[in-house]
């Protein structure tokens, strides 16, 4: 496990001295019931960019009476780009409340000028339970224009995992509606969170800000 993490993090090093960024996103979410720090980027690591890393982080903090559900994760994925839509890949994983895990990942994107889609199905599996899981991810993103420089903004994502493919572990909701102006993005957001095999519920309302790099 160590020498993939090495692994792992020496291609996010030498892929970001090498080429820059096509894509860095960074939101703060601040609710009245958590707040939520989210990184994600995107490398292209060739010339021809059918291959490409893309690594999240996030930090999660609840208030006082929910601490025990903060959580850490970090996962870069390396995918190679089959076609224009799909792509295939494998990463390392750790999370705080899981550990590290194996896994690889399918990914179908859809793209137009107002839409787009992400579905992400992933077969994994865990070190810490020395079991298997899946997990599948969406996210939609709208936006309409106002301007040449403001829009409306709808986000969401969603991401559902089971354990050994029939026990479910972890879910969440996340919805913004915001408004953009060039790369940055204010507006409310909306996250529920579902825990164990008979999912605890955890909701959040509050305010979100977003910058593209």
């Amino acid at each position: 496990m160590k020498k993939i993490t090495i692994i792992t993090f020496l291609l996010i090093i030498g892929s970001s001295h090498s080429l820059q960024a096509q894509i860095t996103q960074v939101e703060l979410f601040s609710g009245f019931d958590k707040t939520d720090f989210t990184l994600f980027s995107s490398y292209p690591i060739n010339k021809s960019q059918t291959l490409s890393l893309n690594t999240l982080a996030f930090f999660q903090k609840f208030k006082k009476e929910n601490q025990k559900y903060d959580e850490v994760g970090l996962q870069p994925t390396l995918f190679w780009n089959i076609t224009k839509n799909i792509a295939l890949g494998p990463s390392t994983y750790y999370n705080s409340f899981a550990g590290y895990s194996e896994r690889l990942s399918a990914k179908y994107t859809l793209k137009s000028s107002r839409l787009v889609l992400v579905l992400i199905p992933t077969a994994a599996h865990s070190e810490q339970t020395d079991t298997s899981y899946a997990e599948v991810f969406v996210q939609i993103q709208y936006n309409k224009p106002l301007n040449n420089n403001l829009s409306l903004w709808l986000n969401g994502q969603f991401l559902t995992i089971w354990d050994e493919f029939n026990m479910h572990s972890r879910s969440y909701q996340q919805l913004r509606f915001g408004v953009s102006f060039y790369n940055h993005q204010v507006g409310i957001g909306f996250d529920i969170d579902q825990y164990g095999l008979k999912p605890i519920e955890k909701t959040s309302f509050g305010f979100y800000y977003r910058i593209t790099i």
